[in-house]
């Protein structure tokens, strides 16, 4: 029995794509032979094989007009890599298909001579086997196909071969061909390559032996208004069964499973149980989510799967309702979506009393928002986001402050000197006590540091979190009677404030790596464009459909409005894609004008 999981196309839901990659042994890139390869395509196709998958191309459309498939091949085997061969080949303008890897003959083709490609492809089979390719080199006679066979699926293991198949889906041209040969030569579950499982800190090894303990993955998490939180699992071994329990990551308590379900496209048959290779789906477990681990043993908590990286969202919208009644509505609906869509997210940003929903792109946010509209009858009102800048310094320096308060009996008495230092990017905040001698008594060494967070939550210069910075205090003095929680907080808060006055303190904001592709003869009105948005381009790559991959980096406030900017230069036809890179410095201007309208609040 084969499983098919469809994952859309489009480069806005390449999150959901990557999500599922790991349910599967092999994946299939289906590019349309009228438009080219384009660089979304390539990207999800490396994950894939940096996951250790199995791949194949599938060429649709080949019987379209104005074709120029034999560029098409290029294209792809220069983009993507030599290894990738045609395994069958077009004939007679796309109505036919023939056989290239079984035994060389000599039929007509739309791209190239059969004798040719079966000895490209023979070639690059026998390669993996060194037995293989002496017995090729001394035999006159061409190697059968069954004794490629194994051969074959090492190297598709090893991303030694990526097949190409050529097909027309309308006419049903070379679609039994791809059929057989994904029977003939594609792996089976015992045959791929293994998850990357670890158990601690150490690989381990996942046979898919129906007969050994339980090991099974979530892929998928969707939320059934009947049958609640529905897991789609993939048993990487042992078996599953109906009315059996299993132990979610490393819960002690076990969670019964009442049902198991086949998905057949919109179907679900009931299952009696699921063993190592199937793909099921689990309904009423409320406590899985994307990723979690599914085992029958009460000690197999350590066990954990290696997470398929997914793109960060970058591109938000600032999200409104009219009451809070439809605000919890709203906000539940989200974060529900978030839990079905690992490539989603949905974050309250305090500082600015800011909802703000994150998706790779503007059509995956809409389609998600409209979504919610429609199934909770509300309606949302979306905006910019308010940019999160964030502070930090550049230079070490040296803070003082002495608190001293006196207003009748007892007073307030607290002095702290302290030293900060830049950290790397994404090192978040360090502190350091290296009070020696008592100088601040130690109960009073976590009121410096609080006043120290005062700061680095509302910002120094521009009203943003301050981060990536050491702080060290190192000296100070107390009073026996005066000295108070209250004015060490003071004293830290002030000292570090001083401190950060010194060191070069800069506001940055968040910079994206971006993709557009447009058409050829706009290239240069969008890299100027990119420039005039203080954007770097890094560089271009000439598709076969005419058009042009432009990769740069852009700061991200820039790319607010950059959906209507670029189809208003592209006439509709460009599209972009974009994930977060690092945080750099604003411009000097710009940085004038955040601090400008920021006043630090004074305590006493």
């Amino acid at each position: 029995m084969w499983t098919v999981v469809d994952t859309p196309g489009f480069h806005d839901f390449v999150g959901r794509a990557l999500s599922v990659l790991p349910a599967a042994e092999t994946a299939v890139l289906v590019v349309d032979a009228s438009a080219g390869l384009d660089t979304s395509a390539q990207r999800l196709f490396r994950q894939a094989g940096e996951r250790g998958l199995c791949r194949m191309i599938v060429v649709n459309k080949i019987d379209a007009e104005n074709l120029d498939l034999e560029g098409l091949l290029d294209q792809i085997q220069v983009s993507i890599g030599s290894e990738c061969l045609p395994i069958n080949l077009p004939a007679n303008s796309g109505t036919a298909i023939v056989d290239c890897f079984g035994e060389a003959g000599d039929a007509d083709t739309d791209i190239d001579d059969i004798a040719s490609a079966h000895e490209k492809i023979v070639d690059q089979v026998v390669e993996v086997d060194e037995e293989l390719m002496e017995l090729y080199l001394e035999q006159a006679d061409e190697l059968p196909a069954d004794q490629l066979h194994a051969a074959f699926e090492t190297a598709l293991r090893s991303g030694h071969l990526i097949p190409i198949c050529f097909m027309s889906a309308e006419t049903g041209v070379g679609v039994k061909e791809f059929l057989d040969l994904a029977h003939n030569l594609l792996p089976n579950p015992n045959e791929g390559n293994p998850p990357p499982y670890l158990e601690g800190e150490s690989s381990l090894e996942v046979e898919a032996d129906a007969n050994a303990p339980l090991l099974a993955q979530v892929v998928n998490v969707s939320i059934d208004p009947f049958r609640g939180r529905m897991a789609v699992v993939r048993v990487h071994r042992g078996t599953m069964k109906s009315g059996g329990q299993v132990f979610v990551d490393d819960d002690r308590k076990a969670t019964k499973i009442a049902h198991i379900f086949r998905l057949v496209g919109g179907e679900q048959v009931e299952i009696d149980e699921a063993v190592a290779g199937d793909i099921c789906a689990l309904p009423r477990m409320e406590s899985v989510n994307y990723n979690t681990i599914l085992h029958d043993s009460r000690d197999g908590g350590k066990i954990r799967v290696e997470p398929m990286p997914i793109p960060t969202p970058v591109f938000g919208k600032a999200v409104r309702v009219a009451n809070d009644n439809e605000a919890q509505k709203v906000s539940d609906a989200m974060h529900n979506v978030a839990t079905e869509d690992p490539s989603f997210q949905v974050v309250h940003v305090a500082s600015l009393n800011e909802t703000v929903a994150r998706g790779m792109g503007e059509l995956h946010l809409r389609e998600i928002l409209e979504g919610i509209e429609k199934q909770q009858g509300v309606d949302i009102e979306t905006d910019f986001p308010s940019v999160e800048y964030k502070e930090t310094i550049t230079v070490a320096a040296d803070g003082h402050n002495r608190h001293k308060k006196q207003t009748g009996g007892a007073g307030q008495f607290g002095e702290v000197y302290l030293r900060i230092e830049p950290l790397d990017r994404g090192s978040g905040f360090e502190f350091v006590d290296k009070v020696v001698g008592g100088v601040i008594p130690g109960q009073f060494i976590p009121a410096v540091e609080k006043g120290v967070k005062q700061v680095l939550d509302t910002g120094a210069i521009s009203g943003h979190e301050l981060e990536d910075v050491r702080v060290t205090v190192y000296d100070g003095k107390h009073h026996p009677v005066d000295s108070k929680e209250i004015a060490f907080v003071q004293a830290g808060r002030k000292a570090f404030l001083a401190a950060v006055r010194k060191a070069r303190p800069i506001v940055m904001e968040p910079v994206v790596d971006v993709t557009i592709n447009v058409p050829n003869d706009c290239m240069g009105d969008v890299t100027g464009d990119l420039a005039s948005m203080g954007g770097i381009v890094n560089g271009s790559n000439v598709l076969a459909d005419s058009t042009t991959d432009i990769s740069g980096q852009v700061p991200l406030r820039e790319m607010q409005t950059y959906h209507s900017r670029l189809s208003s230069i592209s006439g509709g036809k460009g599209n972009y894609s974009m994930e977060f890179s690092h945080y750099a410095a604003v411009q000097a201007i710009l940085q004038k004008e955040l601090a400008s309208s920021f006043e630090i609040e004074e305590e006493d």
